[in-house]
């Protein structure tokens, strides 16, 4: 059974950092894609990050990119999302997500970053404050 699990989330002020973590467990890093999606109140769910965990290969979303990198421990099964510079509209729900299979196609990892992935946490809350 795929178990994610976050933690990690809280309150900063904008310009801020914080670092959230994902639990991983009940399945092989090397046979499922990793990601990052966020949803704040009112609004659509979005992609943050998506990984093939075979070669660390990580595709961002615009909102994000150049100031939020995915990591992944395969040796404690943990996935990390490091935010910095973090703004107010940062501010949402975080939720670790995985699908199956990984692929050598960055079109695959765009389209889960787009669509969203089958499995996924309950998810950390994170509020930036202006």
């Amino acid at each position: 059974e795929v178990q994610l699990v976050e933690s990690g989330g809280g309150f900063v002020q904008a310009g801020g950092s914080l670092r959230l973590s994902c639990a991983a467990s009940g399945f092989d890093f090397d046979d499922y894609a990793i990601g990052w999606f966020r949803q704040a109140p009112g609004k659509e769910r979005e992609g943050v990050s998506c990984m093939d965990p075979r070669d660390s290969s990580t595709y961002y979303g615009a909102s994000v990119q150049g100031r939020f990198t995915m990591s992944v421990n395969k040796v404690n099964n943990t996935v990390y999302l490091q935010m910095n510079n973090l703004k107010p509209e940062d501010t949402a729900r975080y939720y670790c997500a995985s699908s199956e299979g990984t692929y050598y196609s960055p079109v695959y990892y765009r389209q889960l970053l787009l669509h969203g992935m089958r499995y996924a946490g309950e998810g950390t809350l994170v509020t930036v404050s202006s």
